[in-house]
């Protein structure tokens, strides 16, 4: 049984007594959000997250549409437009593709945003998604995109530019990560980093994704972690950054994003990162390489591979 979310709660509760069925309850982000469930229903209904497909879902899709994939191309389709499942209808026509992107962007996420939120500056928050992902994977802090919108003879507050992105984190546009530093073992409030739900809208949007392979990688990867269930941070050890740290029912795993092994200094950079973390948990770099440059018990791999293990240990 499928219930918009005009329908009262009163009819949803209702009809968990008189019938024997399960509800699946749909609707706008505009009229109620994920976080608002449990003041309705707290304790009577279990939340189910979708993300758009994974590289594996993705070639999945294209199995079954009764082609034979090959791995590496599919691989640099995905990277260009993303994982959003009503692509595979669309026949790799990428420029209906790219446009099916930005209308979800635009006719969806960001209508859901402004209507939601009552937001009258809709050019503002356009301009802030943009800046957001075009940093996606870099840390910055609201005041510093105040101060680019003040180079632009633009005033724009902080809390404004703070309220914009959380609304857009609401919406599910975007994934906020913090900071861990593991030397003093706490959370950092400052200088997040933002990743998209779905690298083919960064595309669709502002482009340059294949020219941003370090970012569009990194936010593939971080996007795979948090789809199979990890809490995902940013490591920080002194002046060193792990990409990311992944803890899940009591396991961890240490992620680190390159793109390409360009000669000795980047992988000694690369790999260095780890060389204060003295826990057994696995440590991974992923790159594009196809060369397995394991080393020192951290282990490399090639990001296609990566991203389709069953799982990591």
């Amino acid at each position: 049984m499928f219930l918009q979310l005009s329908v009262s709660y009163k009819c949803v509760n209702s009809a968990r007594v008189d019938f024997d069925c399960d509800i699946y309850i749909t609707g706008s982000n505009a009229k109620l959000l994920s976080g608002e469930l449990a003041t309705y229903l707290g304790g009577r209904y279990v939340e189910f997250v979708m993300y758009p497909f994974s590289f594996e879902e993705f070639l999945e899709c294209r199995r079954q549409s009764g082609n034979k994939p090959d791995v590496s191309a599919e691989f640099r389709t995905y990277l260009e437009l993303g994982g959003m499942p009503f692509l595979s209808n669309l026949n790799e026509d990428r420029a209906a593709s790219v446009q099916y992107l930005r209308d979800v962007c635009n006719s969806v996420i960001l209508k859901d945003v402004v209507k939601r939120y009552n937001i009258r500056d809709v050019d503002l928050l356009e301009r802030i998604i943009t800046y957001v992902m075009a940093n996606v994977g870099h840390t910055f802090s609201a005041r510093s995109i105040s101060n680019y919108f003040k180079n632009e003879n633009r005033k724009v507050a902080p809390e404004t530019v703070l309220n914009y992105i959380k609304a857009c984190c609401d919406a599910y546009l975007l994934y906020q990560v913090s900071r861990e530093d593991l030397i003093g073992k706490k959370i950092l409030s400052v200088n997040e980093k933002y990743y998209i739900a779905d690298h083919g809208i960064r595309e669709a949007v502002y482009g340059s994704n294949t020219r941003d392979m370090d970012q569009l990688l990194e936010n593939i990867v971080c996007m795979e972690l948090i789809r199979r269930g990890y809490d995902v941070t940013i490591g920080k050890i002194g002046e060193k950054e792990i990409d990311f740290i992944a803890n899940k029912n009591g396991s961890k795993v240490y992620v680190q994003v390159a793109f390409l092994f360009a000669g000795e200094e980047t992988i000694r950079r690369e790999f260095g990162v780890y060389a204060d973390i003295r826990d057994n948990y696995p440590k991974y770099v992923v790159s594009m390489d196809e060369f397995d440059m394991s080393r020192d018990g951290i282990k490399h791999r090639n990001i296609q591979e990566f991203l389709l293990a069953d799982e990591w240990a």
